[in-house]
């Protein structure tokens, strides 16, 4: 299965994987949980379940929820019974959602070091003609 892995402070990278349940807890370190946030619901994003217990670094924005800690976006589609299965990014949606999520957060720390910088950094002279 294709999926797009998203790293805390990383470029997200496509990877292949089994559809089997171990190979999914692999790539986020633990039991996983779905998050719904295609409105086309052509894709779900996996995580951790656990991310806010066990001290998981800041990731990304998934809709309005704060993920931490490693996941993947993989496709959601119906099988061959019509029920919902984990099933391959296309090209498009890995492109899409590298797009998306290419950017992580900026945590609190961060910004302030951030500030720092611009405060550090030499004003711009301006003359008048």
């Amino acid at each position: 299965m294709k999926i797009l892995v998203i790293e805390p402070e990383k470029a997200p990278y496509e990877k292949e994987i089994g559809d089997d349940i171990h190979d999914m807890q692999a790539i986020v370190g633990g039991c996983i949980e779905p998050i719904y946030f295609e409105p086309k619901q052509d894709a779900l994003v996996w995580c951790n379940d656990e991310f806010l217990l066990n001290n998981s670094e800041p990731n990304r924005m998934v809709g309005d929820c704060l993920v931490h800690g490693t996941f993947y976006v993989s496709g959601n589609c119906k099988n061959e019974y019509g029920e919902w299965d984990s099933c391959s990014l296309t090209d498009e949606q890995i492109e899409k959602y590298s797009e998306i999520f290419e950017t992580p957060v900026i945590v609190f720390e961060q910004a302030e070091e951030l500030t720092e910088d611009f405060e550090e950094a030499e004003e711009p002279k301006f003359t008048m003609s």
